[in-house]
């Protein structure tokens, strides 16, 4: 969908997409964070320091424990092959420019590996998606100048045409927002070494979501963590070579 197809179903449909945005916030069940450690070390074999940080996804909502949420899945995953020193540092409701306010209050040290969740409350708020690239910019920027990693994943804004928590016609018109923001990154980000796209789900895949239809549920989060894993010990291979 372009720009002005997009602006225009704004136009259109806008009192219908206002009206079922506040049934939304209503009705759907607000899952807690998993409660649980933030940081530390585990596994065995040369370090790797890794940040999560975003928002409710980082954070595991949607799991019972922040051992089935992704931080817990990614952890356990890389201690198989690495001394992993971790830390989480997320909040539900986070956009963009709060995760800039949340990193900012972050002590300077140094990460290997930082994983951002961040995207469905900036396409809630209907940021444009050239603005939320400029976010991802920003926000790398910071994160390079105070912790020097040497890989940034930002990780795809999932499918929310998916969302079952979300009726029709808004469940199509936030995937569509969501899919364009997606592709702008990916385009601005073309290939770089030092920052990657992960596309933990391409396809909507409602069995991997919570019970509010919303956040991802442990499966889904075993299936982001997989593809994270994978990708970091990709990327591992290249920077330590």
């Amino acid at each position: 969908m372009r720009d002005w197809e997009r602006y225009l179903g704004l136009v259109v449909l806008g009192p219908l997409l206002w009206g079922q945005g506040k049934y939304v916030r209503f009705v759907t069940p607000k899952l807690p964070e998993p409660e649980g450690p933030r940081d530390g070390v585990t596994g065995q074999g040369p370090v790797l320091r890794l940040l999560i940080a975003g928002d409710s996804a980082a954070a595991g909502v949607g799991a019972t424990t922040l051992n089935e949420g992704l931080c817990g899945q990614l952890v356990q995953r890389l201690s198989q092959r690495f001394t992993v020193h971790w830390q989480l540092n997320a909040v539900t409701g986070l956009d963009s420019p709060g995760l800039e306010q949340l990193l900012s209050a972050l002590a300077e040290q140094s990460f290997d590996v930082v994983v951002l969740s961040i995207g469905v409350n900036d396409v809630t708020k209907l940021m444009a998606p050239n603005r939320w690239v400029q976010w991802q910019e920003r926000l790398a920027q910071r994160i390079h100048t105070h912790h020097h990693p040497q890989l940034i994943i930002h990780s795809a804004i999932p499918p929310m045409h998916g969302f079952t928590a979300l009726p029709q016609p808004l469940r199509w018109f936030m995937g569509q927002w969501a899919l364009a923001m997606n592709r702008r990154l990916e385009a601005a980000l073309d290939g770089g070494k030092r920052r990657a796209l992960h596309w933990p789900f391409q396809d909507a895949a409602p069995d991997g979501l919570a019970t509010d239809g919303f956040h991802p549920g442990p499966i889904g989060y075993v299936i982001w963590a997989d593809g994270l894993s994978k990708l970091i010990q990709l990327k591992q291979s290249s920077w330590k070579s």
